[in-house]
């Protein structure tokens, strides 16, 4: 995976792991899932409403752009959730989807 973050500072934090759809990585203690996902991926997670994808937007918790969920169907902000060890997510809404046809 490539990443739209590329961390500049704060490299001796511990690591855990966590599975961004499906993949084991490894990410800093204390990061936010924003910057987990995005330090590893393109994109934070795909549009329920097009083709497209999303990477949040305000940053703050204030827009609702960066629901993410687990694998175990629960919802999650991206910008202010921070990682645990063992936490798999997915970057697909579990829910209904828009046929996008």
């Amino acid at each position: 995976m490539t990443g739209r973050f590329k961390r500049l500072a704060e490299h001796a934090r511990p690591q855990i792991t966590i599975k961004i759809d499906g993949q084991h990585v490894e990410v800093l203690q204390g990061d936010t899932l924003m910057v987990a996902i995005l330090s590893h991926t393109n994109s934070l997670r795909e549009s329920e409403f097009d083709k497209g994808s999303r990477a949040g937007f305000c940053l703050m918790g204030a827009c609702q752009d960066c629901w993410i969920w687990t694998t175990d169907g629960e919802r999650l902000r991206a910008c202010s959730t921070i990682v645990r060890e063992g936490l798999s997510i997915i970057t697909r809404s579990p829910e209904a989807a828009w046929n996008l046809v």
